[in-house]
């Protein structure tokens, strides 16, 4: 077979076993409404639709058959050759003979991304062939499924978590991936999806102690270094700036960042000569450029810094900020240091997001952008693999329409993309859109995009072998899609929830599920085509992405002031991006999912590829988000107008009602009970999902940080859980569950180890009267590791509360 870099799109023929049923499952997933395709994952034939998906058995003779390549070649876009880095290639040449993993790590701005991609079109490859992969804003699974489509001939084919592995066995390529931020666990993860390729990891930090061979990389030697500026300069080094040279590349610690910025700022002096920046001028390189920046220039670092860390092609810069050539202008910007250009576009460099915040007032308006992307989504033109590589930038304009108040137009995108996100097969960003539109839904409060996005969050489920949660998330569909009067949604609903496994029977009251027990899992299921636990999807939380102070005020380039290139005066290198109020950046968020403080330019000068991506991007959503605490928010609703229904929605409902009983702790009292975040937590920790904590900060990526004493997972001393959530400044999300089956999310607030909040009260006898609130009352101690816990009736309270007592809360182990 011939060596190729692209993937075929056709179908292929049945592949049975010797008994003729489909091996290790597989789902059948056709894309209709305003989007056309097949693909197969899972158990299950899928027909996603813009309206909503059906689903059917696959017959055995049409499980897929895919065909191994040849050879792989994947390689990076051509790029000129690292200076100085001859020992560090032959050093990870020797690592790649003698390794399995290696990884590649070092601050931002000394050079990864370019040694990473001129090792993987200059070494060796593996027996196999060589892939370059980006993994910024991906999860494993993602990753691996494009590594699948790479060595194998299957178009529109997600192979479950074992028989990904079974087809990878044997496969020896080379796979290098820029931007690894992930945990240990996940790059294992990875890894272990391709149990013979060689892996490369590039990553800011070190994190695989033990399990890899490791590589630090460091600053430029002085040679090195005066080589880069030489190169970078065009015309030579004038003999009179080589002193002026030397101390440049000591204070820039041999970052090639600062000097191609340096160099930059030499070939734009306007006087003609060649005159370098002095070593004092260091900290302030980016003003200084920016001064000499043109119009497409600064609009599209205006742009850039606007979508935060998402990569951007080029054709939507020159839609949407007007540049007739926005390539060439990217990669000037890119020549200079201000822009990285990555595998799928363009993006903006963490460091220089601070100057552009200060230089405009406002972003680049949220309605236009929703409006831009949506349209492209459901062009004839657009491909599912183009919208899931702009995922993050999707993910970003979501999340910004949530903050200026215009939930509405974060469902729009959401829905344009959501049928051709499932039909790249990169079920990790679809996931993390149907949360962003489920949640603008209810914010917008539209019934219609609620059902909409409810119901395809079920669907995706069964996709990846989640189907208990599948079960309760479609009950809930059939009951939204009843009032809406929707027969075709209520018909699809009901369809796929043949294929779902019977809820199990509720523990009587007061008990827990066995510990450790999965509620999400189906034991002996189809895995699903994933390569391990399956990671948060992670809606925006609802305090510090939701609606903003009004409707963006617009975008005029000709009127703001921002775009002269003159018109600088002071510059801050430490300010913090989204920190900056008064500037109308302060709720374009992003300190929220991906905190990315600028660095200081004596310790950290430039940031490279990784840049903005230290924290894992599956941290544990807010309750209130999560996709089973979602369902218990809405179960007893579902269970009433459930049991209203005729047929298949009675059914689903006592599905709903018997699933989350048997999710839930409930301590029994006459008429008061808190058993926060257990069925929330629990499904957590079956997949490996990393709980917020006092070590990791909160949760929903705010400013709280490590030092957040309240956020995190506590235990009480009958071993129930509590999950609870920084949503804001000295507030936090509370989730609970009573004996009468209502869920719902409260507030705490507090500080300085004191907080304080109130839980309603139901009476337990009609379980259907809210009688009034206890108050909750957490002190926590001056090491973080305990709590004490009170909870009292508020004074003169009719009725009586027998769990109304002092406890105490630790963090598990």
């Amino acid at each position: 077979m011939a060596e190729t870099d692209g993937f075929v799109r056709e179908p292929h023929g049945p592949d049975p076993d010797e008994d003729g049923a489909p091996a290790g499952g597989d789902h059948r997933i056709d894309i209709a409404g305003d989007a056309s395709g097949t693909v197969i994952a899972g158990n299950h034939n899928v027909v996603i639709d813009a309206h909503g998906s059906t689903v059917n058995l696959l017959p055995p003779q049409e499980r897929p058959r895919p065909v191994r390549r040849e050879r792989v070649a994947l390689v990076p876009r051509r790029q000129p050759e690292p200076v100085g880095r001859e020992a560090d290639l032959e050093e990870l040449e020797d690592a790649l003979r003698g390794h399995g993993v290696v990884q590649l790590w070092g601050p931002p701005g000394v050079g990864k991304s370019t040694l990473l991609r001129h090792a993987a079109r200059s070494l060796e490859p593996g027996p196999d062939g060589v892939l370059f992969l980006n993994g910024a804003h991906r999860e494993p699974e993602d990753l691996a499924q494009e590594i699948f489509e790479a060595c194998y001939e299957a178009p529109g084919y997600a192979p479950t978590g074992p028989e990904l592995r079974r087809l990878m066995t044997g496969i020896e390529v080379t796979v290098y991936v820029d931007d690894a931020e992930l945990t240990p666990e996940r790059l294992r993860l990875l890894a272990d999806a391709a149990p013979d390729a060689t892996f490369v990891f590039a990553s800011r930090e070190r994190s695989l102690l033990g399990e890899s061979a490791d590589l630090e990389l460091r600053g430029l030697a002085r040679a090195a270094g005066l080589g880069l500026l030489e190169r970078e300069l065009r015309h030579g080094m004038p003999e009179a700036q080589y002193a002026v040279a030397v101390e440049l590349c000591e204070v820039a610690l041999g970052r090639p960042l600062l000097l191609l910025r340096a160099a930059g700022l030499a070939r734009l002096d306007t006087s003609g000569e060649i005159r370098l920046p002095r070593a004092a001028e260091i900290d302030g390189l980016l003003p200084l450029l920016f001064d000499r920046l043109d119009t497409a220039a600064l609009k599209t670092l205006h742009l850039l810094a606007t979508l935060r860390d998402a990569d951007v092609g080029p054709e939507h810069v020159g839609a949407l900020c007007d540049v007739p050539d926005p390539a060439a202008v990217c990669g000037r910007l890119a020549g200079l240091g201000l822009v990285t250009a990555t595998e799928r576009g363009y993006r903006s460099v963490a460091d220089v997001l601070p100057e552009v915040r200060r230089r405009f007032a406002e972003p680049v308006a949220v309605d236009r952008l929703c409006d831009h992307f949506a349209r492209w989504a459901t062009l004839a033109t657009t491909t599912p693999a183009q919208v899931a590589d702009h995922g993050r930038a999707l993910e970003v304009v979501a999340e910004m329409a949530e903050r200026r108040g215009r939930p509405d137009l974060a469902v729009r995108v959401a829905r344009a993309v959501s049928p051709f996100l499932a039909e790249s097969l990169r079920f990790g960003v679809w996931g993390r859109l149907l949360d962003q539109g489920q949640n603008a839904a209810r914010q917008a409060g539209d019934t219609t995009a609620r059902a909409y996005f409810t119901h395809e969050k079920a669907i995706r489920c069964l996709m990846v072998g989640r189907r208990v949660v599948a079960a309760v998330l479609l009950a809930e569909a059939v009951v939204l899609w009843r009032q809406l009067g929707d027969n075709e949604g209520v018909d699809a609903a009901l369809n796929a929830q043949q294929y779902t496994p019977p809820t199990p029977e509720a523990p009587p009251l007061g008990e827990s599920p066995a510990p450790g027990a999965d509620p999400g899992a189906d034991p002996g299921a189809d895995p699903g085509p994933v390569t391990g636990p399956e990671p948060a999807t992670t809606t925006p939380d609802p305090v510090t992405t939701g609606p903003g102070t009004g409707a963006d005020p617009g975008y005029d380039p000709g009127a703001d002031p921002g775009y002269d290139p003159g018109g600088s005066a002071g510059y801050d290198q430490a300010g913090a991006p989204g920190t900056d109020s008064g500037w109308g950046w302060a709720d374009q968020g992003a300190s929220a999912a991906h905190p990315a403080t600028a660095p200081n330019a004596a310790t950290q000068p430039g940031a490279d590829f990784g840049a903005g991506q230290g924290a894992n991007p599956w941290t544990v959503p807010n309750p209130a988000a999560d996709p089973a605490s979602h369902v218990a928010a809405h179960s007893s609703g579902a269970a009433g107008a459930g049991g209203a229904a005729a047929g298949g929605g009675a059914v689903a409902a006592t599905a709903t009602t018997a699933f989350w009983a048997s999710l839930i702790a409930v301590v029994v009292g006459a008429v008061a009970a808190l058993a926060i975040g257990v069925a929330v937590y629990q499904d957590l920790a079956s997949e490996n999902r990393t709980p917020p904590s006092s070590a990791s900060g909160p949760s929903d990526g705010s400013s709280g940080g490590p030092s957040d004493e309240l956020a995190g997972v506590w235990k009480n001393e009958k071993g129930q859980l509590f999950l609870i959530t920084k949503t804001g400044e000295g507030s936090y999300s509370l989730g609970w569950g009573g004996s009468c089956g209502k869920t719902s999310t409260h507030e705490v607030t507090g500080g300085s180890g004191s907080y304080r909040g109130t839980v309603p009260v139901w009476d337990e006898s009609s379980c259907g009267k809210r009688v009034g609130d206890v108050v909750l009352s957490i002190d926590v101690s001056s090491d973080g590791s305990s709590a004490a816990v009170d909870v009292a009736e508020p004074a003169g309270a009719e009725w009586e509360c027998r769990t109304c007592e002092s406890r105490t809360w630790t963090r598990p182990s």
